[in-house]
């Protein structure tokens, strides 16, 4: 909408420039000709400044993302950072992003300035040449005093609509770099959500022959088993053997690239998302809570819940003590991602919030 604004914006202004020189020539054909000449030479100068600008927009664009990037894992690390007197190298890397996209910024205004600056002078020049042809018309006697003075006028208004038109022009490169990115991920493959409402008979969770890889690496290789309901298994392996993809897979958090995963003897793909995610309570390796009250919190996976069967919950993933000394109890607001609480307690509240739910397979 933006891109369309600026166009939108500048063939105004063409049409409106060729308008005012269109009615000059009903007065005099040679000063109508000035104006129409300049606002073609500005045109051209501004195609350049365009071509120019689509050149170092990408680069501008890269940088400020990789600032964005560089600012989140700064916040996001400065614990481990301080816990191994990294301070200084991660300032340096900071700064250095920082100073490359000022470069990049700096790069593009540099570029951009002789174009603005021609663009000017064309528009100036031609105002002041269609002011002397008009006094010099008017000295011959080949106009009127009247039409003179509204040619002078004329000179300082004709191309205002045009000028800050081709100001905001230079912009359509960067708004473009920008919806081009957005596109990029707009047409990231989508998983298939053509599954219906299913009910499964049983819980039984099978595994028959699943191929998974992230990329080109292969995580999960022919894999079969099966895990019958009411029955606990332990997935147990090395660090990188795919235990967290397994379970993964089973919610289907991803989708596998050969073989079938079933809940119930019905493939996971054949569910509709909220029919399939309500058969799982999953507590999470990393812990994330909202910045809401306690009892919100363990409520998310059963918003229906009663302040008593929360507080069974809380009592079950022995919470409940550590909730009753907080100064608000379960209406105490914890901070975004939990932050004002320890890192075990997050954990037994992500335990009550899965027990809650109280879904078939945990």
């Amino acid at each position: 909408s933006m891109s369309f604004a600026v166009i939108a914006r500048t063939v105004v202004g063409m049409i409106r420039t060729a308008v005012f020189s269109l009615a000059i020539m009903c007065f005099d054909w040679r000063i109508g000709l000035v104006f129409f000449v300049g606002m073609l030479l500005f045109l051209w100068v501004n195609s350049r400044l365009l071509k120019k600008s689509r050149e170092l927009s990408p680069g501008r664009l890269a940088a400020q993302t990789k600032l964005v990037d560089a600012v989140l894992e700064y916040i996001q690390g400065m614990s481990v950072v301080r816990a191994f007197h990294g301070d200084k190298a991660a300032k340096q890397t900071l700064n250095n992003t920082i100073k490359e996209t000022e470069n990049q910024n700096f790069k593009l205004e540099r570029k951009r300035i002789p174009y603005n600056v021609l663009e000017q002078v064309v528009l100036r020049v031609t105002s002041v040449l269609a002011i002397l042809i008009s006094i010099w018309l008017f000295l011959q006697g080949d106009m009127s005093l009247f039409s003179c003075l509204m040619m002078v006028v004329s000179a300082f208004l004709v191309y205002s609509e045009l000028e800050s038109a081709g100001e905001m022009f230079f912009m359509l490169p960067m708004i473009d770099a920008s919806i081009d990115r957005v596109e990029e991920i707009d047409r990231a493959p989508r998983m298939d959500e053509g599954g219906s409402v299913q009910v499964p008979k049983s819980h039984d969770i099978s595994f028959d022959h699943v191929d998974f890889s992230y990329g080109d690496r292969k995580i999960i290789d022919d894999v079969s088993f099966t895990i019958p309901e009411g029955t606990t298994t332990a997935i147990v392996g090395p660090s990188g053997s795919g235990k967290t993809t397994l379970t993964s897979l089973m919610a289907r958090f991803w989708d596998v690239k050969k073989g079938s995963v079933k809940l119930g003897g019905i493939d996971v793909k054949d569910y509709s998302l909220d029919s399939l995610m309500s058969n799982f309570s999953m507590v999470f390796q990393n812990v994330y809570l909202f910045n809401d009250s306690i009892e919100n919190n363990i409520k998310f996976g059963k918003p229906e819940a009663s302040h008593e069967e929360v507080v069974a919950a809380a009592k079950a993933a022995r919470c409940h003590d550590f909730i009753m000394a907080l100064p608000d109890g379960y209406d105490t607001v914890i901070g975004e991602g939990g932050a004002t609480i320890s890192g075990g307690e997050r954990q037994r509240l992500s335990i009550a919030r899965a027990m809650l739910k109280d879904a078939p397979v945990v």
